[in-house]
Parts: structure tokens; sequence; C-alpha cells
């Protein structure tokens, strides 16, 4: 299927082969559509107002999350050997501190 609805109902276009979206222009108009619709019911804008609380603060999460997911990179072989090997010497550290503090409370908890 070459069109995907949205949450909304709205058509949206798929990506094309250079990453560009087809129908972009009819995409942002119902975009616009709905963020006037929104600023149409003042108590939803309103962060005093709990319902206003929960909108906007849901609206800050998705675009403070779309700017993470669209900054973020593939590691390259290097960095993820880097991070392989930090996070294998990390658990070698605590499976070591583990064990040493079950060796000692062994004789401790014999003793009591």
């Amino acid at each position: 299927p070459f069109w995907l609805k949205s949450a909304f109902g709205s058509a949206v276009a798929p990506r094309g082969p250079t990453g560009s979206r087809l129908g972009q222009k009819r995409y942002r108009e119902q975009a616009m559509a709905m963020a006037d619709k929104l600023k149409s019911l003042p108590f939803i804008s309103d962060k005093n107002n709990p319902i206003g609380w929960f909108v906007q603060g849901g609206l800050e999460f998705a675009a403070d999350s779309r700017r993470l997911v669209q900054r973020c990179t593939k590691p390259d072989a290097k960095e993820f050997k880097k991070i392989a090997v930090a996070c294998s010497i990390g658990f070698a550290i605590m499976g070591f501190i583990g064990y040493t503090v079950k060796l000692v409370f062994i004789p401790i908890n014999n003793i009591i």
C-alpha cells in the first residue's frame, strides 16, 4: 500500500527513494489544520489545566523524542567495539564484586 493512515485518519505519504516525502504540501496543510483545531480549544493549551498539562507534556515529549531520533546515528564498527568492551569490563567488575562479597559473607553467616 502506498498511502498509510495516521492515528488521526489523514493520509500520510510514504518516503520516496531519496528520502523526501511525496505530497509534503498536503501533509503540512493537514497538520496545520489539526493545529488550528487544537488552538480553538483553550483548555488544551493551558498548562495550569490538568488536561492542558497532560496534552502539552505529551506534545513536548513527542517533539523531544523526534529530535533525539533524528540526531541519533548508527555506530560504526570501531565505536561498537569500544562500547562492547566497556560493557564487558563493567560486567566483569560487577561479577567480581558480587563473588567477593558472597565469598566474604559465607563464613560470617556460618559463625553467626
